[in-house]
């Protein structure tokens, strides 16, 4: 290799195309990781670009400069999703999340909110070259130019074979040393976005337990649950209806939280005073978001490493909180205004085993708020179905989809009830808390719907919050200002996957706060258990929230892969659990219904890197919390396992189609 030649090679468009895609990746890991020196994605990127450019070298005889620009065309577009994602789940991409690509149109007003005009930039340079190639005003590159001589193909190949080799070298010491990490992030930032892109593709996934060794036992011996004393008998609102409501997009810091005095959502304050509210109560989906709260609440299982459970688990003949209660003489009906179809929900209703299902057919597009009808048609046309089913005789088990305070949270004027301080005016968190109040509101008019039905007193009303619904990857400067007036203090990860429960059930103590911490997995378990309903033939991997304490939560989606809550804390790992974070919960979700937090200073939520051996945690003094009570590294394996045996039994269930 002559060092003319490596003038001549360097000089084309390979050069040209490398300074472009640097600052492409530069621009995406700005958005994504936090202090990175200048050189890291220098180091991890440049690699896979370089492969990918001397492949080019390599085979393309002609046409090399629109080879480089469909190649930039690709990295940009892994890139930009890179970017988008992360402002939206706070995750890397990966291939699997393709197969929800037909989901972004439903919802591209929230992509579009997320998407700040700079992002676009990395797509500049593909439409402008284009234009000039398309044009032929001028080409770049030096074998385009008619007027120099074109470097001989075997010497270009042979220097792109030494920069190939070298790459390649550059990504297995990137890639090979940094498979073991389980938070993506950590694996991304080490591999580089494109080498994790890459290992997810040939990366294959653990081997599933065998089925058959999977049983109750085995759950509850890595669970290790705690008994609580009974608030409530087992069976009290045996024979009852079940009525469950998930609300969008709604947090816990909701629940008696004022702004200038005014409660943001007093009914929902009014319901946790007079009834059992969990304020310390975690959401746990995956990718699918609504529908992955669907799915776990009525199976008590946990969502797929990779994709939306809707997808992945569909087809799956699965165990459900449906089949249960129509096999204890329930009717079963599920209520969403939105298409069937979205998110597959079609198939889903069919494996959880719903009587029926009614959708957009039903509820129809008036008085349409995102893209469905409002919460208060949603609950009008709701009340009329069940009234109907109870005048049949037999209880019915429903679960109820809101879907009007969906991100971004731009409601109608018409329906704007909430006057917030100027400083709130189209900021995310402002939109955010009067989309909220006007859910409450709608809350408000099906609790006296149902009451004035007839409805309440034989029903069990469950409610819950689906999902976040203000990442913190997706807040700019000011909104974490206005976060921080909310909180009066920082606000964290834990807050952010922080959503209330509220049980009301026959034979409570109003004003019941329970401490002890739950997920959306323990639903199902908490409602047979109050209605009596025997879980001896049914797998699941939640508990009783009124009679087992000591809960464990792995989390999938949000927060990186490893991420786990108990009592006291939320671990958080890095590579694993060795160089993972603790956070305590002890200023997360822990308040009283109905008190004013608003502009109310506190300490931050305090933080400690982990340590394999003997890792400590700071509480506040006030916080009534044993400072021993982190996650241990056995309660971090046993989490992992608990979302492994999920996995392993849940694929390897019969086809549903094939069993019927």
């Amino acid at each position: 290799m002559s060092r003319s030649s490596l003038t001549r090679f360097l000089s084309g468009p390979f050069i040209f195309f490398t300074i472009i895609m640097m600052i492409k990746s530069s621009l995406a890991w700005i958005v994504i990781f936090d202090d990175i020196p200048v050189w890291k994605p220098l180091l991890t990127e440049l690699p896979l670009i370089w492969i990918g450019f001397c492949l080019i070298e390599w085979f393309a005889a002609k046409r090399r400069m629109w080879m480089y620009l469909a190649v930039d065309l690709l990295l940009s577009g892994i890139f930009f999703a890179a970017i988008m994602h992360y402002k939206y789940y706070g995750v890397i991409v990966n291939y699997h999340a393709l197969a929800q690509v037909n989901q972004v149109t439903s919802v591209k007003s929230s992509m579009f909110s997320l998407l700040d005009p700079y992002y676009l930039f990395i797509f500049a340079d593909v439409l402008i070259i284009g234009g000039i190639l398309t044009r032929r005003r001028i080409k770049l590159g030096s074998t385009e130019r008619p007027n120099r001589i074109p470097l001989e193909r075997r010497a270009r190949r042979r220097v792109a074979s030494v920069i190939l080799i070298l790459s390649m070298i550059l990504c297995m010491l990137n890639i090979y040393p940094n498979r073991a990490s389980m938070s993506e992030l950590t694996q991304a930032e080490q591999m580089g976005i494109l080498g994790y892109e890459a290992y997810t593709i040939l990366d294959r996934p653990d081997k599933p337990v065998p089925i058959a060794q999977i049983d109750q036992t085995d759950i509850d011996q890595l669970k290790q649950t705690t008994e609580l004393p009974a608030i409530l008998e087992k069976g009290a609102a045996s024979g009852r209806n079940v009525i469950m409501l998930q609300l969008e997009s709604f947090q816990n810091f909701l629940i008696g939280l004022e702004v200038d005095g005014q409660e943001i959502t007093p009914n929902l304050n009014q319901l946790a005073r007079k009834n059992l509210y969990f304020p310390n109560f975690y959401q746990q989906v995956g990718q699918g978001n609504t529908s992955d709260a669907e799915f776990v609440v009525n199976t008590s299982f946990y969502t797929p490493p990779n994709g939306a459970a809707t997808t992945v688990y569909a087809d799956k003949a699965l165990p459900s909180l449906p089949k249960l209660m129509s096999a204890n003489g329930y009717q079963t009906a599920t209520f969403h205004t939105n298409d069937v179809r979205f998110w597959n929900r079609d198939q889903l209703y069919k494996a959880l085993g719903f009587d029926q299902y009614y959708d957009i057919d039903y509820f129809g597009t008036q008085d349409s708020i995102a893209f469905s009808a409002s919460d208060e048609v949603l609950y009008s046309k709701t009340l009329d179905k069940l009234e109907s089913m109870q005048s049949s005789g037999n209880p019915f088990y429903a679960h109820i989809i809101s879907m009007s305070a969906h991100h971004p949270y731009t409601l109608p004027k018409n329906k704007v009830k909430l006057t917030l301080p100027e400083r709130y005016k189209d900021t995310l968190p402002g939109n955010y808390l009067i989309s909220q109040h006007y859910a409450d509101q709608a809350v408000g008019q099906l609790i006296a719907g149902l009451k004035e039905r007839g409805l309440w007193e034989n029903s069990l009303l469950v409610l819950y919050g689906d999902h976040l619904g203000l990442p913190i990857y997706s807040l700019d400067k000011d909104d974490k200002v206005l976060m921080k007036e909310l909180y009066g203090r920082e606000y964290t990860s834990a807050d952010m996957i922080n959503i209330p429960l509220m049980i009301s059930a026959p034979g409570v103590t109003p004003g019941v706060q329970l401490e002890q911490i739950g997920g959306q997995v323990d639903i199902l378990p908490t409602i047979a258990g109050l209605t009596g309903v025997s879980l001896k033939d049914q797998l699941h991997f939640g508990q009783d929230l009124l009679h087992e304490g000591g809960n464990l939560l792995p989390e999938r989606y949000y927060l990186p892969s490893g991420s786990v809550l108990n009592d006291a804390s939320l671990f958080i790992p890095a590579k694993g659990y060795g160089d993972g974070t603790h956070y305590s919960l002890a200023d997360a979700g822990r308040q009283d219904a109905g008190q004013q937090r608003t502009g109310v200073p506190s300490d931050e939520t305090p933080q400690i890197s982990g340590d394999e051996e003997s890792p400590t945690i700071a509480t506040p003094n006030n916080s009534g919390l044993s400072s021993s009570r982190f996650i241990t590294k056995d309660q971090y394996d046993r989490a992992l396992d608990l979302a492994h045996l999920s996995n392993s039994y849940l694929s390897q269930l019969p086809d549903r189609k094939a069993k019927q």
